[in-house]
């Protein structure tokens, strides 16, 4: 039996999507900047996919810029925002455990000159409100934290944040790492204030080398690509038609029947943390209910080195992913395990399981079965 259950990595294709990929590259393969029918044709694709996606918001076409995935996304909401905004200040406002797509763009800004102040999380993976309230200042220009933790499924608090923020300041802008959010939950970046969101096609069953930026249209910000012109002047460069037209069927299918695909998965997650539990010398770092996603599941294995126990479950075809990296270049990993108290020796014995629609119980009953086996097996070896 193959298991899968590393889909906050990525995520396989819909047929679905597929087809539609497949279609856009062998038939209606026309540039969307040409003037003949070919072209409509494929910028028919490209306004269908901003309607279907911004329907999934309830926010205006008009609204999103399509990029390459959430890196771009994520390194055009933040470095784009602070170079247009940085007359009205240069701090900036994060967390600790947010991805490299973030951090990264962060550290670059910093050797800009801009100041960030990086919140901590509590031992449930969320930020304090009240650490937040006294980390704006006057020349706060720009707040960004992740709505779901990608290591341990933590659901940020992102409507409360973005009150407190505005109310501290309306010019603030709040952007939201949504990447492991979007098509999990429910998200109205009107009613929840947020102004700028980041999201991957293939982390919800769509193509890779595409995504999104929803950007309020009230939003100044500056562009990252120049030259034709293309997206209204924001990204320059020829459309991915082929990855927009699978991101916007992908969206469209995520958000069908959303609340039942959502329970299925969130059951299947509750049923893998009891089989997970029930094993001796396992803790789970993931929460239930509704303060954590309903597809992400982190857990160490004690006496185990989690990269040790990843290969021997592939060995077994079951696939997961490491769930910590105890590195001070990748304190995004790290920072999440030891903000939440996880002991220092399991901090590189964790792995994390990734649910997805495909999944079933039976393979989480052979993945159960499977750790059952492997884990004293490798506690002895590690003795010896």
């Amino acid at each position: 039996m193959e298991v899968y259950f590393d889909n906050s990595a990525t995520t396989r294709v819909l047929d679905s999507v597929k087809d539609v990929v497949v279609k856009v590259m062998t038939e209606d393969y026309g540039n969307p900047s040409s003037r003949h029918r070919k072209g409509m044709e494929a910028e028919g694709y490209v306004r269908q996919a901003a309607a279907e996606i911004a329907r999934t918001l309830r926010v205006k076409d008009r609204e999103i810029l399509f990029t390459s995935g959430g890196t771009e996304s994520n390194n055009m909401a933040l470095i784009g925002c602070a170079m247009a905004n940085h007359r009205a200040g240069k701090h900036i406002i994060s967390t600790g455990i947010e991805h490299a797509s973030v951090y990264n763009p962060l550290a670059f800004l910093e050797r800009q000159g801009f100041e960030v102040t990086y919140l901590s999380v509590d031992r449930e993976g969320h930020i304090s409100l009240e650490e937040l309230k006294k980390a704006v200042r006057p020349d706060t220009i720009l707040v960004s934290v992740m709505y779901v933790n990608n290591e341990v499924g933590a659901i940020e608090p992102v409507e409360e944040i973005a009150a407190l923020v505005h109310k501290e300041n309306p010019a603030i802008l709040f952007h939201v790492d949504a990447i492991q959010a979007y098509g999990k939950l429910v998200i109205r970046p009107k009613k929840q204030g947020i102004d700028l969101l980041s999201v991957s096609a293939h982390k919800i069953h769509g193509p890779k080398g595409a995504g999104f930026l929803y950007i309020d249209e009230r939003v100044k910000i500056n562009p990252l690509l120049y030259g034709g012109g293309q997206q209204r002047d924001m990204r320059s460069g020829t459309e991915n038609v082929p990855g927009i037209a699978g991101l916007g069927v992908a969206a469209k299918e995520m958000y069908r029947d959303h609340e039942e695909k959502i329970a299925y998965i969130a059951d299947l997650k509750n049923y893998l943390i009891e089989k997970l539990e029930a094993l001796e010398g396992v803790t789970v770092n993931s929460l239930r209910g509704m303060e954590s996603a309903p597809h992400i599941v982190s857990a160490s294995f004690e006496g185990i080195r989690g990269e040790v126990l990843l290969h021997a479950l592939e060995d077994k075809g079951i696939y997961v992913s490491s769930g910590s990296a105890c590195s001070s270049n990748h304190p995004a990993i790290s920072g999440t395990l030891r903000a939440m108290g996880v002991k220092k020796e399991l901090l590189d014995s964790t792995l994390r399981f990734s649910l997805g629609v495909f999944n079933k119980k039976e393979e989480v009953d052979y993945c159960a079965e499977a750790l059952k086996g492997l884990l004293p097996a490798l506690r002895r070896y590690r003795r010896g």
